[in-house]
C-alpha cells in the first residue's frame, strides 16, 4: 500500500508500515476510514465513562486510549515510539517529558493557573510536541484534550468544526496555530480551537 500524508502529519517508517493489521486495505482512503471506525469506537468508549482529571492524566490512561483508537488498525497501538520524526522529542525522552506534562497539568488544575480552556490548549500543543506515539498524535492529542475537558465540566473545544486528518484551509490554519504555540505565541490556537 502506498501512504499519503497531508501537511504536517508524521510518515511512517518502513518497520512502522508492517504494523498494518487489516490486510484487505489497499488505498489511504480506505485506511482513513478505518482508523476512523476505530477512533469512533474510542470515543464512545472514553466518553461513556465518569473522567476524573487525576487518573486521565497518566501515562497508563494516555497509552490506553491510544490503543483503543487503533488498536484494530496498528499493531503497535498504545505503545510509544522508537524512532525519530520530523516532529517530536527524541523516543528515549518520551516518558520522562510526558509525565512532566501530565503532573505539569495536575497542578495548573489545582492551582488554578490559567482558565480552563488555556489549560486544555496548552496541554493539547505539548502533547502533540512530544508526539509520543508513531501515528495518530494529534487525534489522540485532541481526544485527550476534550476529556479533559469534559472532567471539568467543560464542553468539547470544535477544533475549527472540521476532520483535521485531510489536507485544506482549516488544517492548515490548525498546523499555523500548532506552529506560533512552538513560538510561545498562543493566540491562533486559543481562537482555532473554539472556532
Amino acid at each position: 500500500m502506498q501512504f499519503h500524508y497531508a501537511p504536517g502529519a508524521t510518515p511512517l517508517d518502513p518497520d512502522e508500515t508492517e504494523g498494518l493489521l487489516p490486510q484487505h486495505i489497499m488505498r489511504q482512503s480506505e485506511l482513513n476510514e478505518w482508523e476512523q471506525e476505530n477512533i469512533t469506537s474510542a470515543e464512545i468508549w472514553a466518553f461513556s465513562k465518569k473522567q476524573i482529571p487525576a487518573k486521565l492524566l497518566t501515562i497508563d490512561f494516555t497509552q490506553k486510549l491510544h490503543k483503543k483508537m487503533f488498536a484494530a488498525t496498528w499493531r503497535w497501538a498504545g505503545k510509544f515510539r522508537m524512532t525519530l520524526k520530523t516532529i517530536g522529542i527524541d523516543p528515549y525522552q518520551i516518558p520522562s517529558e510526558l509525565k512532566t506534562l501530565l503532573e505539569d497539568v495536575i497542578y495548573q488544575i489545582n492551582h488554578q493557573s490559567y482558565m480552563i480552556d488555556e489549560i486544555a490548549y496548552r496541554f493539547h500543543h505539548r502533547l502533540v510536541k512530544i508526539h509520543p506515539f508513531p501515528n495518530g498524535n494529534g487525534r489522540h492529542a485532541r481526544l485527550m484534550t476534550d476529556l479533559l475537558l469534559k472532567s471539568l465540566g467543560q464542553k468539547r473545544f470544535s477544533w475549527g468544526q472540521a476532520h483535521l486528518v485531510h489536507a485544506g484551509p482549516v488544517r492548515d490554519e490548525y498546523i499555523t496555530a500548532l506552529r506560533q504555540a512552538d513560538k510561545g505565541d498562543y493566540k491562533a490556537l486559543a481562537l482555532f480551537v473554539r472556532s
